[in-house]
């Protein structure tokens, strides 16, 4: 019997993609949130360095991996051991089967944010279980099994503090639920130096990681969304649950991909390099955004504008692609988001120049 999922929301967008790909100078695709910046040399050379391995790889990651995920979150604050990593085939597969994997099914409810990366509720519906869009821990019901959190969020770029993802840990675990927080976009900070507030920091575990998970993706921060490229963190006895449940799937990284991981995930420059790229386009879209009558809300990390015309989002996103400009719109991410549309900052700079010239029009 045919799994019951939503239909696959970047479809309805093609009519759009056809309107935009009709411009003169072509289409700017602002849509999906895809790296276009070539992947940076010392990890393509780690990958190389590496394709020569015919045996199974590690599902639990290999040392050197294991060792470097622990060192990276060492330079930012947060004490981990081995026991509390894993790599993961990007984070989009591990958010889709952790539902499966924790064993939830009907009458467990999974938690996720009223504006929401879709896969959260598509990895509910693949276990069975009921889905619940609520940001106030207390709303939060005794039959939750899993909430997820998304600091910095996908699509709107809100970011969390320390208090509210120490209450929102304290809730969880008053409910015995497995609390995890996407921090995907934790290194595109737009509001200071460091990377945002994560769920393993020490100021909200208060000396215990109990139920609690941090997911991570390299595919923004390093350009690796083509390697499919993640990690999870947390709760020694939870990661552990969670391997022995990755090994008996085969849920496994590559070889040279957890090699690359390795390298990428022991140079910080490449990140710092990349930000700045971003920075800058997310600068001049912001301007051309408010000069074409446009408010941009949240966005204070990640790799997305959340921006309003104060319309039904699709007459925005119509008019966009009107103008050659192909963007998301905030529907796809829930009732609250019916009003905005999602604007990436993944497109090259040639291509961030066309979209401003093409937002002026707007403002005249």
């Amino acid at each position: 019997m045919p799994l019951d999922l939503p239909d696959f929301p970047w479809d309805s967008l093609v009519p759009f993609r056809r309107t935009a790909g009709a411009h003169p100078d072509g289409v700017v695709d602002l849509a999906i949130g895809s790296p276009v910046d070539p992947v940076p040399p010392l990890i393509r050379e780690a990958l190389a360095d590496a394709v020569d391995t015919p045996g199974y790889p590690q599902t639990s990651g290999s040392p050197e991996l294991r060792a470097a995920i622990v060192d990276w979150y060492a330079r930012r604050g947060v004490e981990v051991g081995i026991p509390n990593v894993i790599p993961t085939i990007g984070s989009k597969e591990f958010i889709a089967t952790l539902p499966t994997l924790l064993g939830l099914g009907p009458g467990d409810v999974v938690v996720q944010p009223t504006i929401a990366y879709p896969t959260y509720e598509v990895g509910a519906r693949i276990a069975g279980a009921t889905v619940l869009r609520s940001d106030e821990p207390d709303e939060w019901p005794a039959e939750t099994k899993l909430v997820w959190l998304n600091s910095p969020g996908n699509p709107d770029g809100r970011v969390h503090g320390h208090s509210f993802l120490r209450r929102a840990v304290v809730r969880a675990r008053e409910l015995g639920a497995v609390v995890a927080n996407d921090e995907c976009y934790t290194e595109l900070n737009w509001e200071g130096d460091e990377p945002t507030p994560s769920i393993l920091d020490p100021e909200v575990t208060q000396g215990s990681r109990r139920l609690t998970l941090a997911v991570h993706s390299l595919s923004k921060r390093s350009n690796l969304a083509g390697y499919r490229a993640g990690f999870v963190a947390g709760c020694s006895d939870l990661v552990g649950e969670i391997l022995e449940a990755r090994k008996h799937a085969g849920l496994i990284p590559p070889a040279p991909v957890q090699h690359a991981m390795t390298v990428a995930l022991g140079d910080d420059a490449h990140v710092v390099a990349q930000k700045s790229l971003y920075g800058a386009r997310r600068e001049q879209l912001a301007a051309a955004l408010v000069a074409a009558g446009f408010r941009i809300d949240e966005s204070r990390a990640g790799l997305y504008l959340w921006a309003t015309r104060g319309e039904d989002c699709w007459a925005t996103v119509a008019a966009l692609a009107d103008l050659g400009i192909l963007v998301t719109p905030g529907s796809f991410y829930g009732d609250g988001g019916a009003q905005h549309v999602r604007i990436s900052l993944t497109a090259t700079d040639e291509r961030v120049a066309a979209a401003v010239e093409r937002l002026s029009t707007l403002s005249n």
